[in-house]
């Protein structure tokens, strides 16, 4: 299925949540000094605007980024968080919100490689553009991710940080990532995953983390932010979740803190929460 466009949900609260623990796991990632790999597996367009185009039409990042973007009293975590969008504003507006591939760019020193996967014609062009002149730094395949990650792992360099974060708009996508996680823990077991997933009210999302918690990797964190109450009619998105597989060991510690200030800042109404667990060999 190719009609989901990122650009409609981009600086929404799901994108808040992923983007706060990706680059707290690149951040911790980059202690060492041995080169890694960034893995996208569904890159998306790279940039989003949020003054014109798609973002415009439902303004999802109001609800979303926004809401941090006007507090000046965030916690240290939150506020290097805010400090990184601002990064990709330097008018000092919020005009852009960019994409995991180009919080991930922030982070990659000279020596690390990202290789990133999108299916939509239209958004695989955008992202090439848009990393256009990057030379061997990043490699862009119009593929299907959770094909295209099985050919390339594990890495030269035995490191790597995964992100896959399908639209979830086919429920196939659910139980591809549970057999892609299965698979490449078994090739490359010590690899850090993030899946990205949407919480709503179907059986899917629920039925995905119990088989990923059943994985033979026992290294694993499990956060989750609600933003609102599940609505009356059974449809729309509530809140996310993410479920990152040999996570730092100060991960926990920091979400621990950071996931009740996002409860504060991004809550819609009293169904607003979140959850956090976890386990270590």
């Amino acid at each position: 299925m190719l009609s989901y466009r990122h650009a409609f949900h981009s600086g929404n609260h799901a994108d808040v949540l992923k983007h706060f623990i990706l680059a707290q796991v690149l951040e911790y990632t980059n202690q060492k000094d041995k080169p890694y790999w960034y893995i996208d597996t569904h890159a998306g367009a790279g940039m989003y605007a949020l003054d014109s185009g798609y973002a415009t039409q439902n303004a999802e990042y109001e609800t979303g980024i926004a809401k941090l973007w006007t507090k000046s009293n965030l916690l240290p975590e939150l506020s290097d968080f805010k400090a990184l969008i601002q990064s990709f504003n330097p008018s000092g507006r919020l005009d852009l919100y960019p994409g995991s591939p180009s919080i991930a760019m922030h982070f990659l020193r000279k020596e690390d490689r990202m290789r990133l996967f999108e299916l939509h014609p239209s958004d695989c062009k955008l992202l090439i553009s848009h990393f256009m002149g990057k030379g061997r730094t990043v490699k862009i395949e119009l593929e299907d991710g959770f094909a295209g990650m099985r050919a390339i792992l594990p890495p030269p360099t035995r490191r790597a940080v995964t992100l896959i974060d399908p639209p979830y708009e086919d429920k196939e996508d659910y139980r591809k990532v549970v057999t892609c996680i299965k698979d490449n823990l078994e090739r490359f077991a010590t690899g850090s995953y993030l899946i990205w997933y949407p919480l709503l009210q179907r059986p899917e999302p629920k039925r995905m983390i119990e088989q990923l918690r059943q994985t033979p990797q026992k290294n694993w964190l499990h956060a989750t932010l609600t933003v609102k109450s599940p609505s009356m009619e059974g449809f729309g998105m509530h809140g996310s979740g993410m479920f990152v597989i040999n996570p730092p060991w100060t991960l926990a510690k920091t979400l621990s803190t950071a996931l009740p200030a996002l409860v504060q800042l991004l809550g819609q109404d009293s169904g607003a929460g979140f959850s956090l667990d976890y386990s270590a060999d």
